[in-house]
């Protein structure tokens, strides 16, 4: 019982992970120190979806499920669980390829508003004087 519920709770550190890769300069925006952590946490998501790697706690989450009596699953948590619900028929490497520029998009759009914003924010300031 006990190892299922390291396993879920993995998974559940796995997703909120991937999340923060993908929206985590969101929080940045709000708390600027965030990015200190952001941006090495989107690189390493970033590096592991265009090389083709597998996160460690995909590993983890399988072995904890294994222990727990639950067969565990092959490949990566993207593809086990987020793939279909993205691609219904799989994947293949040009889809892994849109799904790191999506990533570096989106992150990309987020700082370019952060940095907007604090580019424009001492003119406010001066005009407003």
């Amino acid at each position: 019982m006990i190892y299922r519920i390291l396993a879920d709770l993995t998974l559940a550190v796995h997703f909120a992970f991937i999340l923060f890769v993908v929206l985590g300069g969101l929080l940045a925006a709000w708390r600027p120190r965030v990015a200190w952590i952001h941006v090495p946490a989107a690189l390493w998501g970033i590096l592991i979806t265009f090389i083709g790697w597998t996160c460690p706690l995909t590993p983890l989450e399988n072995y904890f499920r294994r222990l727990g009596g639950e067969a565990g699953y092959t490949g990566g948590f993207i593809e086990h669980y987020l793939v279909p619900l993205v691609y219904p028929a799989g994947v293949d490497p040009a889809g892994w390829i849109l799904l790191g520029i999506a990533v570096v998009a989106i992150n990309l759009a987020i700082y370019g508003w952060i940095l907007r914003g604090w580019i424009l924010r001492p003119a406010r300031r001066s005009r407003s004087r």
